[in-house]
């Protein structure tokens, strides 16, 4: 338990008040224990807090008051005091072991800590079939043991992935938010039959777990829910797609460029920037001249990710009439930072003073690009 003993010995100080059945009774049995005056327990009992101003402040006395203040929240509105709680059990420990003959009735009243992580995971996966406050918690609690590599937790993240009809949909959010930590082939069948249940609310993270594992057999999947009534849902599966870097989702990706959402386009369009290739960027292309949106800047982006095979293209269109385009040029020519790029976006800065359809100076946007450029070729000289 050393290791891991102060985390251990707070859950164990708040698991003893929430597994009462009789809690004020709990709290006078714990009173006693410590060996404290009848009369100072009678005090604490009645909220008599006062009473109990100028006792020592030896071990003994200060898991009296922790105790007799959760006596008091209890008596005046029901309140447990979390904080409180939690000192419970270190406390009562060092005076077991500073007072041996408190020992036995301290064990008699709060039982025996947890003997080590294992326990302490144990409780934390039971947790996730309390109340909504407690499960949040537990989820929590739980990936920061798998974090530490603690097998058991994986195991309880894996059964959380590998059924999403059991679980607090927060809770599976949660878990497959952190699915690099704890996924490995055995949830993948869990989690084609969460993509199949496309009503589950969670639909969305299990299109990004599966992508993030690399669960090919998924793209099928993911690519329908491109047509989902939720938009959450369809950025997701843009989102995942983007990740599978799957060529025969460009079509489907080159439909979402024009959907009603202007998030679900920006995601599209980033999709279609990492898988490459031909057709995506002739889709890109196609949508950056048809000016379907003036806040096309995801399509500059999109577009500069494709390198060098773009700038001279680029380049051309910053001599185009449309000064919309000339600006979305400079955007994406600045995102490339391409040696080329510099002159022209230097010409523009300078001499380009057309508006665009939402009212901003084309030279704004090459100084905007030429600040992108600057930044990413210092931060690549400096690695």
């Amino acid at each position: 338990m050393t290791d891991h003993r102060d985390a251990i010995l707070h859950l164990w100080g708040r698991q003893l008040y929430e597994r009462q059945g009789d809690p004020l009774a709990w709290v006078e049995a714990v009173l006693v224990a410590t060996g404290r005056p009848p009369t100072a327990v009678t005090a604490a009992m009645s909220g008599r807090l006062d009473a109990l101003a100028d006792s020592p402040s030896d071990p003994a006395w200060l898991l009296f008051r922790t105790v007799a203040k959760l006596a008091a929240n209890l008596r005046g509105d029901g309140h447990y005091d979390a904080d409180l709680g939690t000192r419970i059990g270190p406390l009562a420990l060092q005076l077991g072991e500073l007072e041996p003959p408190l020992a036995g009735p301290l064990g008699d009243a709060l039982g025996h800590p947890p003997d080590g992580p294992t326990s302490l995971v144990t409780v934390h996966a039971a947790e996730l079939s309390r109340n909504r406050t407690i499960r949040m918690r537990a989820i929590d609690a739980l990936l920061e043991w798998a974090e530490l590599g603690h097998p058991q937790a994986l195991a309880a993240l894996s059964e959380i992935a590998s059924d999403h009809r059991t679980q607090d949909v927060t809770v599976w959010a949660k878990a497959l938010n952190r699915i690099a930590l704890f996924g490995d082939a055995t949830v993948e069948p869990g989690l084609l039959r969460a993509l199949a249940d496309t009503g589950h609310r969670g639909v969305r993270w299990s299109a990004l777990a599966c992508a993030e594992l690399g669960f090919r057999r998924a793209v099928p999947l993911i690519t329908a829910l491109l047509e989902h009534p939720d938009p959450m849902v369809r950025e997701g599966a843009c989102e995942a797609l983007g990740l599978f870097a799957e060529p025969a989702s460009v079509p489907a990706l080159t439909a979402r460029l024009n959907d009603e959402t202007d998030w679900v386009r920006s995601r599209a369009a980033l999709a279609l920037g990492l898988i490459g290739g031909e057709r995506a960027l002739a889709a890109l292309w196609q949508a950056m001249m048809e000016r379907r949106n003036p806040k096309a800047s995801y399509l500059a982006s999109a577009i500069a990710a494709f390198g060098p095979p773009v700038v001279d293209d680029l380049i051309a269109l910053t001599s185009d009439p449309d000064p919309d385009l000339r600006a979305l040029a400079c955007r994406a020519l600045g995102s490339t930072a391409d040696d080329r790029a510099l002159p022209a976006l230097e010409r523009i800065a300078a001499h380009d003073l057309a508006r665009t359809a939402l009212g901003g100076l084309v030279a704004t946007a090459a100084k905007q690009g030429l600040r992108t450029a600057h930044r990413i070729r210092a931060r690549t000289a400096s690695t």
